[in-house]
């Protein structure tokens, strides 16, 4: 950053919630934009921001001095670092399950001495962030953690804050699902954010489930390189095959995300692009409504027999036409006769 003085907006990263940290890590190979490229304000028009975040932050120091991380998040909670984005990686556990201890926390209360609950955090900074955003399944809809049978009632951001809350600007929590996230669908979520706050982007587009539109508003079906195959009826029954892999327990078909379009790193890969089936890692159901994996789905059954008889139909006819078009036209030929349908002027 060029410019004296403080930077424009702040971005605290809370990582505390019940997560593994593989958002935080999988944002480091993002290229479109790169997390540097927006640190850096490499991109026209995009405010000068701080970053305050665990992962990469240097600022270690002891509790008080001059490089004390957690200071920023008590200077947002007083209210002297405005404006700023909250970041919560994790899902929130249901810290009212019990009457002593804690599930997760970050840094202690400089008060009481003791540890800060994540809940906690949330509850102290929400309402005063320009936005909030969740990141990774287990922030947006909380995800592994939340599954049935576990013991620490965990929910993602909107669960604990609830589906209609606003920031004060008016902005809804925005959840950028993904177990973990794709990196770029992150980083292009912050950097529209970044335009929002400084009035050169509209209101973001969120879809029902707080997710935004343009990444999350088609199947992983509909941008899947083997979806040809699947229309076809050609279903593969062994991992290694290009064929369609529903039968190999692929929700692709019913699941929203972009990943097969978008790549992976660098527009690479994509789990079904490479040969992984899609497990359903971006909808609120998971994990619980996609187990077991590796088993053909419930509705698989059902659409792939019902399009089998159509799409072995399907194959059929593209067999004769591939076979008529695979054929040079019959007047490319030596001859004295010319039989391309011109008339002959000469």
């Amino acid at each position: 950053m060029s410019d004296a003085g403080d930077p424009l907006i702040h971005v605290l990263w809370i990582n505390a919630g019940l997560s593994c940290d593989g958002d935080s890590v999988a944002l480091t190979a993002a290229t479109q934009p790169s997390i540097e490229e927006i640190a850096l304000g490499a991109l026209p028009g995009l405010p000068r921001i701080a970053v305050h975040w665990p992962l990469i932050d240097f600022e270690c120091g002891p509790t008080g001095g001059a490089d004390d991380f957690l200071e920023w998040f008590f200077k947002a909670e007083r209210g002297e670092l405005e404006p700023f984005v909250l970041i919560v990686e994790g899902s929130i556990p249901n810290e009212l399950l019990h009457d002593d201890g804690y599930w997760s926390g970050f840094g202690n209360d400089p008060v009481t001495g003791q540890p800060r609950t994540t809940s906690d955090w949330v509850d102290r900074l929400a309402r005063k962030a320009l936005a909030v955003v969740a990141v990774g399944t287990c922030a947006t809809y909380g995800g592994i953690h939340a599954m049935a049978g576990n013991p620490t009632g965990a929910m993602g951001v909107p669960d604990y804050l609830g589906w209609e809350w606003k920031s004060h600007a008016g902005i809804p929590i925005v959840c950028v699902p993904g177990c973990p996230i794709q990196p770029d669908n992150l980083s292009e979520t912050l950097t529209y954010l970044l335009y929002q706050a400084t009035g050169q982007a509209p209101m973001i587009p969120l879809d029902d489930q707080l997710r935004p539109r343009w990444l999350f508003g088609s199947t992983v079906h509909e941008g899947c390189d083997r979806a040809g195959y699947y229309e076809q009826a050609d279903f593969a029954d062994e991992y290694g095959s290009p064929k369609c892999i529903v039968k190999l327990g692929c929700w692709g078909p019913v699941v929203m995300c972009n990943v097969p379009k978008r790549g992976w790193l660098n527009g690479v890969g994509g789990c079904p692009n490479v040969g992984g089936i899609c497990i359903g890692c971006t909808m609120p159901g998971f994990p619980d409504k996609f187990m077991p994996f590796m088993d053909e789905p419930p509705g698989g059954k059902l659409s792939t027999t019902a399009v089998g008889w159509y799409g072995t139909t399907v194959k059929r006819l593209r067999g004769i036409t591939t076979h008529t078009l695979d054929r040079e036209p019959k007047w490319r030929r030596p001859g004295k006769e010319l039989t391309t349908g011109a008339t002959r002027t000469w």
